[in-house]
């Protein structure tokens, strides 16, 4: 016969990817029972119990959707498994639970588009768009205007006006040959 203290230990490092976390137990026990302490090794039971749980159901309901031919477990599945281990009164909890999860789902399906959240009719939405590229385009303009006329300036700068008040003319190269060509 085995220990019974042996089974409250820890599970060895080869299954202890098959419990539950720690921490998400303790926390369930804290807000559970707040005003109690419980000890490490009660505290070890309650994980072993929940890991033994889960096992058992999550076992019949594979049974279940194995004979109806399903590749995946769902719901009724795992409702027909509570029903079938004898846990009646908790298939009833179970199935409120199921409701409210499933009313949630579809309560953030609805409000998962960002239009929907905003309150503002789609039509006001596509003017504001059009408002803000208006915008866009003419502060664009107005930063290629700006620069064009910088550009206009810096070169004025660099050709000097003549006395007459003309633009001198950037000299061409023949001009510059013709000039060697007195030697």
């Amino acid at each position: 016969m085995s220990n019974p203290q042996e089974e409250l230990l820890p599970p060895s490092a080869e299954d202890d990817e098959l419990t539950l976390p720690r921490a998400s137990i303790n926390k369930i026990i804290k807000e559970l029972v707040p005003t109690v302490r419980v000890a490490n090794e009660s505290r070890e039971l309650i994980l072993n119990c929940c890991s033994e749980f889960i096992h058992l159901i999550s076992s019949e309901a594979n049974e279940v959707c194995n004979m109806r031919n399903k590749k995946t477990i769902n719901a009724e599945h795992v409702l027909e498994a509570l029903e079938r281990l004898g846990f009646h009164d908790y298939k009833q909890e179970a199935e409120a639970v199921l409701h409210d999860c499933k009313e949630v789902a579809a309560k953030r399906r609805r409000q998962s588009t960002r239009l929907e959240n905003l309150g503002i009719p789609e039509e006001e939405l596509l003017r504001q768009q059009q408002e803000l590229f208006a915008k866009a385009r003419e502060e664009q303009a107005r930063e290629e205007q700006q620069q064009w006329m910088s550009m206009q300036a810096a070169a004025m700068v660099q050709r000097p006006p003549l006395v007459d008040g003309s633009i001198a003319s950037k000299p061409s190269e023949d001009d510059e040959d013709e000039d060697d060509d007195d030697y």
